[in-house]
C-alpha cells in the first residue's frame, strides 16, 4: 500500500454508507479529505467524524450533474489543499423501486442517468487536469455488480453502472502513459442505510438478497472502503481499466 500521509482525496456521495465509510478509510490514512454530497447535514456529519477520529476534512456541497458546481467544487478543492491526489466518484442513485422497463419514466431516466453517469463522466472532466497537475494520481468510480450483468426490475440503472464501466475503461486507456489509473468497484448488496430502508416493509426480500451471495451475507461498507484504498494504492500501480467486484462471489456464479 503506498504512504497516503499529506494527500489528498476527493469522495462524492460522502454523506453516508459507502462513501462515508471510504472518506473516513482515507482520513484514517492520514489524508486530507474532500467531503462531496448534496447533503449538507450527512456531508458535514461525516467531517465531524473525520475530525473526532483526529483527521482532516472538509465539506463541499455539490450536485455532480451539474458541470458548475463540478468545476466550482474542483477549484475549491484547489483553493483549500493546493492539490488532488486522489477521486473516489461514488454519488449516485437508484430510484426505479422495482418497475419493469415499460413503467419507468422519462424523468426517473434522466435522473438516474444525470448523475450516474454524466456526474462521473463531469467528475472526471475536472478532476484528470488537476492529477495530471500532481504528475499522476488514481481515479476510482463507483459501478455496481449490475453494471457486470443485470439487476432484475432495475433496467435504467443496469444501463448507467454499464455505462459507469465503459466510461472507467475509456479513460483507463486514455490516461494510462499519463499516469493517472481509473478503475471500477462493483459492490454487490451492501448494508447500508438506504438497502435497510429498501427493505424494512418486507424483510423476506432482504433474506432473499443476503441468500444469493455465495457467502450467505450482505457486503459491508469497509469492505467497499477496502477495496477503493487498494486500487489507489502503490499495490496497484498495474492495475488500471478494471471493474472489481465485491460481491461475495455472486457474479461467480
Amino acid at each position: 500500500m503506498s504512504t497516503f500521509s499529506g494527500q489528498v482525496a476527493l469522495v462524492t456521495g460522502a454523506a453516508a454508507g459507502i462513501g462515508r465509510a471510504t472518506a473516513q478509510a482515507f482520513a484514517a490514512e492520514g489524508l486530507n479529505v474532500v467531503v462531496a454530497d448534496l447533503d449538507v447535514q450527512g456531508g458535514e456529519g461525516t467531517v465531524g467524524l473525520i475530525r473526532a477520529a483526529g483527521g482532516e476534512a472538509t465539506f463541499i456541497r455539490c450536485n455532480v450533474s451539474k458541470e458548475n458546481e463540478v468545476k466550482a467544487m474542483m477549484e475549491q478543492v484547489v483553493a483549500t489543499y493546493g492539490r488532488l491526489d486522489y477521486a473516489f466518484n461514488n454519488a449516485g442513485i437508484e430510484i426505479e423501486n422495482g418497475k419493469k422497463l415499460t413503467e419507468g419514466s422519462e424523468a426517473e431516466f434522466d435522473a438516474i442517468m444525470g448523475v450516474n453517469v454524466k456526474g462521473v463522466w463531469l467528475c472526471m472532466k475536472h478532476q484528470t487536469p488537476l492529477l495530471l497537475a500532481q504528475g499522476g494520481g488514481a481515479i476510482v468510480n463507483t459501478a455496481s455488480v449490475a453494471g457486470l450483468g443485470a439487476a432484475p426490475l432495475m433496467s435504467i440503472y443496469t444501463g448507467s453502472k454499464h455505462a459507469v464501466v465503459g466510461l472507467t475503461k475509456a479513460a483507463a486507456i486514455e490516461f494510462a502513459k499519463k499516469k493517472i489509473r481509473v478503475n471500477a468497484v462493483c459492490p454487490g448488496v451492501i448494508d447500508t442505510d438506504m438497502f435497510r430502508r429498501a427493505y424494512e416493509s418486507d424483510p423476506k426480500k432482504g433474506e432473499f438478497a443476503a441468500a444469493v451471495h455465495p457467502v450467505g451475507r450482505f457486503g459491508k461498507v469497509e469492505e467497499i472502503a477496502a477495496a477503493v484504498l487498494y486500487l489507489c494504492s502503490d499495490g496497484a500501480g498495474f492495475t488500471t481499466g478494471q471493474a472489481l467486484a465485491v460481491d461475495g462471489g455472486l457474479t461467480a456464479i
